[in-house]
């Protein structure tokens, strides 16, 4: 048994047909990243009888002159099957130490739990300890239960079940949610499939959030797109319409004041108290409708074209939508574009046959003084369940050069410093 390099074309036919999966896990991610100072390798473990039996794409990245990998979302491999793995473990050690790679990190698919969005556990992986402890047994150092985004991947990652008629999904959004969907549909948010041309909205809505450049999208959708795995929209607010929609508002608020002074003005004593309890709810109301005339006036003397608020890149692999990146105007937010955006795409992808919705990252979800606390609140709206991974395992592979590194850390730090 031995670790190989694979071809472009070996790697893909495994990879179509192993239960496993992720995009992550893929020729088209392989190249996004080599463009992203990163060298990728196509591993396979070939048994005895030359049979591809377990893969992975690694990434090397150099850290301060040193060569460290990544297996994104982990090796495919059966992690149940405890000789593969210490004989895959073994060969990828030497593989990867006679190369100089001092180490490996991986933050695998092995679900350790699945909750529903108010936290009931539905699922609980009897094989995880087992699996668990067979990874540490042949050197992997778990390097914890992380509750934020402290590991590579992220170890919670919401997915909505878009394997039945969109008009159910729709009902188990949270009232909040399906309210806003239709507000914003009121309000003129319309959505556009993009380009490589619009990509800059992503990046400009989304470069305090993701440590990435614009290239990297640009590459995501150039290499994704061949394969028709990627697809980007944005929702643009058509600024004419949120005019005549805030009009239509303030005209019906103002004849609804003018009756309600008449109506004043000729009841007796007794009914004018609640008169005026009401008119003061309807004066206030009315007072909003002026606000957001003003509002929307300037935003159409300003963005006479419409207004771009919401963007997300997905990918399509396999029976999974994943959002690989999305963002939002801040400023804009009261359009509740992003929510639109998503149920849209949610929609549009139920109807096309895909069986899972992936939101992306999340933190743990029972956590006091959570700092993404309103990341958590968003995603759990749109009725996903909660997938629970066991979060980043380190496996050393040149143990004289890890030490090296190692011992360096405290003069890196001084010069950071």
């Amino acid at each position: 048994m031995q670790i190989r390099e694979l071809t472009n074309d070996q790697f893909r036919q495994f990879t179509s047909v192993y239960p496993m999966s992720s995009i992550y896990q893929t020729i088209e991610y392989a190249l996004v990243m080599s463009h992203q100072d990163y060298q990728s390798l196509l591993l396979g473990y070939i048994d005895d009888a030359n049979n591809l039996i377990a893969a992975s794409l690694v990434l090397i990245e150099r850290l301060n002159g040193f060569k460290y990998a990544y297996a994104p979302r982990g090796f495919l491999i059966d992690y149940q099957n405890e000789e593969l793995v210490k004989n895959f473990t073994i060969a990828l050690k030497q593989y990867l130490g006679k190369k100089d790679v001092i180490a490996i990190k991986i933050s695998p698919m092995i679900p350790r739990n699945i909750y529903d969005e108010k936290t009931k556990m539905l699922y609980q992986n009897n094989q995880y300890d087992k699996i668990y402890e067979t990874l540490r047994k042949y050197g992997y150092f778990h390097m914890g239960y992380n509750l934020y985004f402290e590991a590579h991947k992220p170890r919670f990652e919401a997915v909505i079940d878009i394997n039945k008629p969109y008009y159910q999904i729709f009902q188990h959004l949270k009232k909040q949610v399906r309210t806003k969907i239709r507000s914003a549909a009121k309000k003129g948010v319309q959505i556009y499939k993009g380009n490589e041309s619009n990509l800059e909205y992503l990046y400009l809505q989304a470069k305090d959030k993701y440590p990435r450049d614009l290239k990297y999208y640009q590459d995501c959708f150039e290499y994704m797109k061949k394969k028709n795995m990627v697809e980007f929209f944005y929702a643009k607010v058509n600024t004419e319409h949120y005019l005549k929609t805030v009009k239509q508002q303030y005209e019906y608020y103002e004849a609804k004041v003018w009756q309600i002074n008449q109506l004043i003005q000729k009841a007796d004593e007794n009914k004018k108290s609640h008169l005026l309890n009401k008119k003061m709810k309807l004066d206030l109301e009315f007072a909003n409708c002026q606000k957001n005339l003003i509002s929307a006036t300037n935003l159409l003397a300003e963005f006479p074209d419409g207004l771009i608020t919401a963007s997300i890149m997905v990918s399509l692999h396999k029976d999974e939508v994943r959002i690989l990146a999305d963002g939002y105007d801040n400023r804009f937010k009261y359009f509740h574009s992003k929510n639109f955006l998503i149920w849209q795409l949610v929609e549009r992808y139920s109807k096309l046959g895909y069986k899972k919705f992936n939101l992306g990252g999340m933190t743990a979800m029972n956590v006091k003084d959570n700092p993404y606390q309103g990341l958590n609140q968003f995603k759990l709206s749109f009725n996903p369940q909660v997938y629970e991974y066991m979060g980043d395992l380190e496996l050393i592979t040149n143990r004289m050069l890890y030490r090296l590194y190692r011992n360096m850390s405290p003069i890196r730090n001084i010069l950071k410093k």
